[in-house]
């Protein structure tokens, strides 16, 4: 019989506990009830799920109520946060026994698909989930921040005042997040707790958080974030600006908001994490190499329910293809289905290809795709050709998947 019992959290004092199990690790936040009530206004308390050995919590598992934008159309997402267990009750198998709840949960809910970012990325592919998108860094010396096209004489930039810059920002952040799979709504709690506070402990020895507008013939087109970390060696500047996030609309809005951030004075580089594979910067730079470029994973996604999810995405108008899909840990989604325009059902036709339900996940919001899967050898051809009819089904017109901040 297991020791343990997994349920939600009750309470703020349950639900501060069960928080601290991930947060042992980085210095035992949240440290107090104020930052567990701050946190609990995104992550309601019946979504963190919490491990207890007798009365001791040991374990805890959240999970974010997201709308998350897949190619064609958004879909309900249980975003998984705050995992981890006591190092006193590791190799115990209560990891495992709190993602089959957590899952079950989501699914329950009404959420088809599950994602998270990996603090360690060999964990969770043994709970069906995959990697499903790329994310970039770079940083980049002021010497060689020249673009490669001159100033748009419409493009004017003014600094915002965070507490008055939400619906200016959620604006532009809508219309960017409905057309780019990975990105999640944002609610007014989730910019003013996150994206738009500044407390002093997270400013990591950096300045206050900055806030900039971009419009062109006077209309918002584009915004950012940013924070200055001011250092100078020898007389000269040995410091480096921190790009937090920077959204436009369009080619023309994105090149004229960075031209701004890469202009600052009194910084020897730019940096910027989190930025999509496809950033229009590897093509608007005069000199792209000196990026740094730096590419890891981003968002894995787990399909929770593999019929549902499926039916949420768009396709092209291309022959359907039939999966064998094998999902150990959730077998109820496994066997045979058959992928089409107009819907996904089971089927007992021939299948095409076998694969995985992470795999499959990998494929979901058009990061990777099923030809490059086969090469790797993870993904199975059954039918020759088969890939190369599942890509061309699953071919989207959309960016590369992105999410432009850590959950």
């Amino acid at each position: 019989m297991v020791p343990w019992e997994i349920r939600s959290t009750r309470d703020l004092d349950e639900f501060r506990r069960a928080v601290g199990a991930i947060g042992h690790y980085f210095g035992g936040w949240p440290a107090d009830d104020e930052a567990a009530e701050r946190f609990s206004r995104n992550l309601p308390l019946e979504r963190m799920h919490a491990a207890f050995d007798d009365d001791r919590i040991v374990g805890g598992a959240g999970a974010f109520p997201f709308e998350l934008t897949v190619p064609g159309g958004t879909v309900g997402c249980g975003g998984v946060t705050v995992v981890g267990v006591l190092p006193t009750h590791r190799r115990r198998g209560i990891l495992t026994a709190m993602m089959r709840v957590q899952l079950d949960d989501i699914r329950e809910r009404g959420e088809p698909v599950a994602a998270l970012w990996a603090s360690e990325e060999v964990i969770y592919r043994r709970y069906g989930y995959g990697l499903a998108s790329l994310s970039g860094e770079m940083a980049l010396p002021s010497g060689y921040a020249g673009l490669r096209e001159p100033p748009d004489g419409r493009a004017s930039v003014r600094i915002a005042p965070l507490e008055e810059s939400k619906d200016v920002f959620a604006a532009i952040y809508d219309r960017t997040r409905l057309r780019t799979p990975g990105m999640f709504a944002r609610t007014d709690a989730w910019w003013e707790t996150r994206n738009l506070s500044d407390p002093p402990e997270r400013r990591q020895g950096g300045g206050e958080k900055n806030a900039v507008v971009l419009e062109l013939d006077g209309e918002p087109a584009g915004y950012a974030l940013y924070r200055i970390h001011t250092k100078f060696e020898g007389g000269a500047a040995a410091g480096h600006a921190d790009v937090i996030e920077a959204i436009a609309d369009g080619p023309v809005a994105t090149r004229e908001l960075w031209r701004v951030l890469l202009d600052m004075d009194w910084k020897a580089t730019l940096k910027a994490y989190l930025l999509p594979i496809d950033h229009p910067l590897v093509h608007q730079l005069a000199y792209p190499r000196r990026m740094q470029l730096r590419i890891g994973d981003g968002l894995w996604v787990r399909l929770v329910d593999v019929g549902a999810s499926l039916s949420a995405r768009r396709y092209a108008d291309a022959d359907p293809v039939v999966v064998e899909l094998d999902d150990t840990f959730l077998p109820e989604n496994a066997g045979r289905w058959r992928i089409a325009a107009d819907g996904t059902e089971r089927t007992e036709d021939e299948a095409d290809l076998a694969l995985g339900v992470g795999e499959l996940g990998s494929v979901y919001l058009g990061g990777f795709d099923f030809g490059e899967l086969v090469r790797a050898g993870v993904v199975r051809e059954l039918k020759e050709g088969g890939a190369a009819r599942a890509d061309a089904l699953f071919r989207t017109d959309a960016p590369k998947p992105w999410c432009p901040e850590i959950f």
